[in-house]
């Protein structure tokens, strides 16, 4: 994933200096069970993702964009309220909710995107919070704010990444920082106010 995602960058904008670093630096669930339905493994996530975060070199223009599949939405909707300022972008894929019921409730100022093929097998996790089971709404859905990407042609639950796919497309560009040019899904919404 992370080589497709930098083979996609430096295809996006050839003349931007950019890395990737593939971090699943926690213990993700194994299989869906009690430990995929709760939030335990992902708030030990959370706080090593910060850590390891505000660990990267700080330079005056650098940009940190967040790109969160599966249960490593979770993750990331966990640390998303105490994130270096450095972090502009997290975008989630594959998402069975980020333990929020809107964008404001993960209390970030970076700009949030979530994509979601029509085959993933996600689509069909009930997406709430009752009692600590669950991770709460959908990130795809309006009601909970982010910015809804394109995922043509992402086969499933582990092609977001895939080269080829609409979705690696647009999460080629968000890490370069050319929002403005990413593939919505249904409609031009998720540029609307980008400058």
């Amino acid at each position: 994933m992370a080589r497709a995602l930098y083979a996609a960058e430096r295809s996006a904008s050839p003349a931007s200096r950019t890395a990737v670093i593939a971090w699943a630096d926690y213990t993700s669930p194994a299989g869906i069970g009690i430990d995929a339905a709760t939030g335990a493994r992902a708030e030990d996530g959370a706080r090593r993702l910060r850590a390891t975060l505000s660990g990267l070199p700080r330079r005056s223009r650098a940009e940190v964009a967040l790109f969160c599949h599966s249960y490593g939405s979770v993750v990331c909707g966990g640390a998303a309220d105490d994130l270096p300022r450095a972090v502009t972008d997290i975008a989630v894929s594959g998402s069975p909710g980020m333990r929020a019921e809107n964008v404001a409730d993960l209390g970030t100022s970076a700009r949030v995107w979530a994509a979601r093929d029509s085959g993933d097998w996600i689509a069909d996790v009930p997406h709430l919070d009752i009692a600590g089971f669950g991770h709460g709404a959908d990130p795809v859905e309006s009601d909970f704010g982010a910015r809804v990407l394109s995922a043509d042609r992402a086969a499933g639950h582990a092609g977001y990444f895939e080269p080829g796919t609409t979705s690696l497309a647009n999460f080629a560009k968000v890490g370069v920082g050319a929002v403005t040019s990413v593939s919505c899904g249904g409609g031009d919404a998720c540029t609307a106010g980008l400058i």
